[in-house]
């Protein structure tokens, strides 16, 4: 069965983290495509740091558990991140001091802020750059030093930044959700920025994909229910919404 490119790129990556290689000729056969576009989507795939080629197909790059590159996330599911940033952008009221999280959904959420009247600090150089333009926008940058690809803020000066200003909302993505409810993130310092966020607001928005409620990283950041609102899309486990709106976290499923 043939697949468009998007979810081809997917699968691939999903047998490289099951595997650790990939072979062409195998790949070509499963996904019923010629073994010139499997070639053509590993080369990508190495473009981004995700892979090695070698000899009749590929080696993964990745560690067990580690997240995929900024430039690869930033590719998946861009139509659900930007509906969720939508259900986003319509909590936050105009006049509002922002606090914005590093990774792709929350680049998605800075997009939909562009136009709004909001005073907005974004934890990444991607968020800011989404909002360099706007005639609206106040643009608050925060110290500290970047992550490679994720361009991420960390460090003491980060952590200063955030303890200096006080939040109307605070919006935090995340890299999964643990089977106990905890919100997790891959890199130590990125938990310790979401956790600063966290206890400089009034208020608190976790924007993550349904899948994430499968996943769960090393560094542990909260508990899922101490958001007052969490946005999600449709693919989300009934039973995970269920016990956040019993814990009185306001759910939007989109």
């Amino acid at each position: 069965m043939d697949m468009d490119a998007s979810e081809r790129t997917s699968r691939l990556v999903e047998s490289l983290r099951r595997d650790g290689r990939i072979d062409v000729a195998g790949a070509a056969a499963e996904f019923g495509t010629a073994e010139m576009t499997i070639r053509r989507d590993l080369d990508l795939l190495a473009e981004r740091g995700v892979l090695r080629r070698v000899r009749g197909g590929a080696v993964s790059l990745l560690m067990r558990g580690e997240e995929l590159p900024f430039s690869m996330r930033e590719l998946e599911a861009v139509d659900t991140k930007r509906r969720m940033a939508a259900a986003v952008a319509e909590v936050i009221g105009d006049g509002e001091a922002v606090g914005l999280d590093s990774g792709t959904s929350v680049v998605e959420v800075a997009h939909a802020l562009v136009e709004r009247r909001l005073t907005v600090m974004p934890m990444s150089l991607h968020a800011a750059m989404a909002l360099a333009a706007s005639s609206s926008v106040r643009l608050m940058m925060p110290g500290g030093e970047t992550r490679p690809g994720e361009l991420a803020m960390v460090g003491p000066l980060a952590l200063a930044s955030i303890a200096a200003l006080r939040f109307d909302t605070v919006v935090l993505g995340c890299c999964g959700v643990s089977p106990e409810g905890q919100v997790t993130a891959h890199d130590l310092g990125d938990a310790e920025v979401k956790q600063a966020l966290l206890a400089s607001t009034r208020r608190s928005v976790l924007v993550l994909d349904g899948s994430k409620f499968s996943h769960a990283a090393m560094a542990v950041v909260c508990k899922v229910s101490a958001f007052d609102v969490v946005v999600t899309d449709t693919s989300a486990p009934d039973s995970v919404v269920g016990a956040l709106e019993a814990a009185g976290v306001g759910v939007h499923r989109v």
